[in-house]
């Protein structure tokens, strides 16, 4: 009976050890199978980088960027136009506006054309303009002169054609000043001379394809101060 006993624990001493023996060789093998889909992932993902390093052109990145970079630009750039004023003797009802000179400008599809803005969308727009004149006064002793007016009037108007409105052309800006003043000046340059200007400027609610321009009286043109930053007009979205 003892025999048979001490037989029974060694099979089963013997049966938990080959059962160890399994797990330990089942775990070696688990862990075996992790590390090669390891390094098959790993290889896997180098492969994929090297292979779009060496697609891509020479200097694909810096040509991504500079698209991105450019797009945000044209997103964000606001549409505006700033232009000079030079009196030019074969126009008559207005000064010649001119872009690109001095510290004129234009962005966002605001365009001279004409001698008048163009309207590049709908939306509201801040218009603004101004003409400076030097004008000279009569005085005591320049009573004859004929050039020479007690009193002198300027003006200064803004138009705008647009096909929602009519075939008529609207006045959406004016002003009107009367100038001359007798002075004594220690330039006799400037003696009897009156500098005025005139600025407008307001709101408006504009239409693609509007076109605005500018309209002076004919016989004030050519007292026209041209100076940088005395005649202009402009416009900017809001």
């Amino acid at each position: 009976m003892e025999g048979e006993c001490k037989v029974l624990l060694d099979a089963t001493v013997h049966t938990e050890a080959r059962r160890e023996t399994m797990r330990a060789k089942l775990s070696s093998k688990q862990t075996t199978a992790l590390l090669v889909l390891t390094l098959c992932l790993a290889t896997a993902a180098a492969a994929v980088l090297f292979f779009n390093r060496h697609a891509k052109s020479p200097g694909h990145d810096e040509n991504q960027f500079d698209l991105r970079r450019t797009l945000r630009q044209i997103s964000n750039e606001r549409a505006a136009i700033h232009l000079d004023g030079q009196y030019n003797s074969t126009m008559k009802t207005s000064v010649e506006w001119k872009n690109a000179v001095d510290q004129s400008h234009s962005q966002g599809g605001l365009k001279l054309n004409n001698n008048q803005i163009v309207i590049p969308q709908n939306g509201l727009y801040f218009v603004y303009s101004q003409a400076s004149f030097r004008v000279k006064c009569s005085s005591s002793s320049d009573t004859d002169d004929a050039d020479s007016q007690p009193i002198v009037h300027v003006s200064h108007t803004v138009k705008r054609w647009s096909s929602s409105i009519g075939p008529v052309e609207r006045t959406i800006l004016h002003s009107i000043r009367s100038v001359c003043q007798t002075k004594a000046s220690s330039n006799p340059d400037e003696e009897g001379s009156w500098f005025s200007s005139v600025y407008m400027g307001a709101v408006f609610n504009l239409r693609m394809g509007d076109r605005l321009g500018t309209v002076m009286e004919e016989k004030m043109l050519p007292s026209l101060e041209e100076e940088s930053g005395n005649t202009f007009f402009g416009v900017f979205a809001l």
